[in-house]
């Protein structure tokens, strides 16, 4: 039996505020810091201490993945990031309130670029762009970076550190710890239950909320779709992910240890 857990980072400043983030470098808030510790904290409980974390090359992920270990005790771990973890870019809608996204654009064209499998938001324009050029974290792209993702595209680009990363530590026996963002999870929990369109554009990942995948030797999910280490708390989160930019937001409150 092969251990995935995947943990989306803790809420950000600009999931409290109901903002597209996308690719910019976006901090945790309290509530995000206090979701990661707790997160950990389930993770001690339940045994599941990870022999190696990866995370995307983002700072809400980084910190979310750091403040995990320190409360689980298991600091020293190594972490590894990647910038095909990162989140969607959402090209122009990026620092954009989802609610007036929606009341603009109407809730055909929001859901295509916010849940569908194919649809591609604006393109962020060349100038706002230019600082990531400059970015380390992105030398390899170098003439490469979207302006925009699909989630189609994101897949595109996760897979690799699937297959060349994750997939082969799993196969050695090690127990992995992901923390990405929404879209690269749904990228990556779709190709685990092997989801069509529609069980894509219903899958909501919560933040701060730990998802076990046991695998058998072929890594196929043992049981589809995995298991929350909270799922009434996750439920809940879900859900409310699900009505962002609709007037509500997932800042539900973490769960005690």
């Amino acid at each position: 039996m092969k251990t995935l857990i995947l943990l989306r980072h803790g809420e950000s400043e600009w999931n409290s505020r109901n903002l597209f983030a996308g690719w910019v470098d976006v901090a945790l808030t309290r509530t995000g810091e206090e979701q990661a510790r707790h997160a950990g904290r389930l993770l001690r409980t339940a045994g599941l201490l990870p022999d190696a974390v990866h995370t995307s090359v983002l700072g809400r992920a980084v910190h979310t993945a750091t403040l995990v270990l320190r409360a689980a005790r298991h600091e020293g771990v190594p972490l590894t990031r990647h910038w095909r973890l990162n989140e969607r870019h959402y090209g122009a809608l990026q620092g954009q309130d989802r609610a007036a996204v929606l009341a603009r654009y109407g809730e055909e064209r929001f859901l295509l670029w916010r849940r569908s499998y194919d649809g591609t938001p604006p393109p962020v324009d060349p100038d706002a762009q230019r600082a990531l050029a400059d970015d380390p974290r992105y030398a390899e792209l170098a003439g490469r970076l979207p302006r925009a993702e699909s989630l189609a595209d994101v897949t595109a680009r996760l897979l690799p550190c699937w297959d060349t990363v994750l997939a082969p530590e799993l196969h050695a026996g090690r127990r992995l710890l992901v923390v990405a963002h929404g879209n690269s999870l749904r990228a990556l929990v779709a190709r685990l239950d092997g989801l069509d369109r529609a069980g894509i554009a219903a899958l909501n990942i919560p933040t701060g909320m730990p998802l076990r995948y046991d695998l058998d030797d072929d890594l196929v999910p043992v049981r589809r779709g995995g298991r929350y280490l909270e799922p009434e708390a996750a439920a809940r989160r879900a859900a409310a992910v699900a009505e962002e930019g609709r007037g509500r937001r997932e800042g539900a409150a973490p769960g005690r240890a």
